[in-house]
């Protein structure tokens, strides 16, 4: 399973490369939002446009998802293009992240706008994210569309579960993959019991028609849920600076590592010593 950087914090992005692990980023206006505010809050002078090319080159010729704010077909259309058109000359990496169903709550006929612009911008070459997807038929239309990704919202469907059956929870908080059981039933949205459910059904529906698009394994609140994920065959995680951080650390390693040194024969260490 690949793994991509859910951040448009220029400092966690080439962070995280220098590791070595990283295979993509992916950003949406609320991460812009946030990066913009701290550099206006260190009295950085540097335009958003000079910020985007820093993180695409950041990603060294690695995808980067660069998301549309427009809301109607046409408008999203030409904006991918505009967005594709600007930045990828920078490396050659843009990916444009389309919502799959643009339509605000109570809002009708517009709901197909989403899969129409990634049908337009996939014909025209431009490699598509489609993203906010909840359901395993979402992401089937997305596919159907051409989009090169799909990118299911793990922890958000967690959260819209628990809220709905009046769960307190914080959002780093685990959410079983198997569901949660309350009163001896598994809760449920739609038949959907977790998040890592729906990557899951994803997945399988993809293989049973041999769809070329990926799964990228969205909203991951903790190291568990990116271990959930590679089960499910997710093909990228798209993952927070923090909780990549979390994926090395276990309290065995760092013990076993203090008692392989405690042990070290001072005739090996006087051999091997770096100078």
């Amino acid at each position: 399973m690949k793994i991509f950087i859910d951040s448009a914090q220029l400092d966690e992005i080439e962070k995280a490369f220098s590791y070595g692990i990283i295979d993509g980023v992916t950003t949406n206006p609320s991460l812009l939002k946030k990066a913009v505010d701290k550099l206006e809050e260190s009295g950085n002078k540097i335009t958003i446009k000079e910020y985007l090319n820093k993180i695409l080159i950041a990603a060294k010729e690695t995808p980067v998802s660069l998301e549309v704010t427009e809301l109607k077909q046409d408008k999203m259309i030409e904006q991918a293009k505009k967005l594709y058109k600007i930045f990828n000359p920078v490396a050659n990496n843009v990916n444009i992240k389309i919502p799959v169903n643009p339509s605000f709550p109570d809002e009708k006929g517009r709901d197909f706008e989403g899969i129409q612009a990634v049908k337009t911008i996939s014909k025209a070459g431009i490699p598509v994210n489609c993203t906010l997807i909840f359901t395993p038929e979402q992401a089937l239309l997305a596919a159907k569309a051409g989009a090169k990704y799909v990118s299911p919202f793990a922890g958000r469907i967690d959260d819209f579960i628990r809220s709905n059956n009046k769960i307190s929870f914080k959002k780093t908080d685990y959410f079983p993959a198997e569901g949660w059981e309350k009163n001896n039933e598994i809760l449920e949205d739609n038949g959907i019991v977790s998040g890592i459910d729906l990557i899951a059904q994803i997945v399988d529906v993809f293989e049973i028609y041999n769809f070329n698009t990926q799964v990228i394994a969205a909203s991951i609140r903790n190291s568990r849920q990116v271990r959930e994920s590679a089960l499910a065959g997710a093909h990228i995680a798209t993952l927070p600076y923090d909780v990549i951080m979390q994926l090395l650390v276990h309290y065995k390693t760092q013990e076993g590592m203090k008692k392989f040194t405690d042990d070290i024969v001072p005739e090996y260490e006087k051999l091997t010593r770096v100078k």
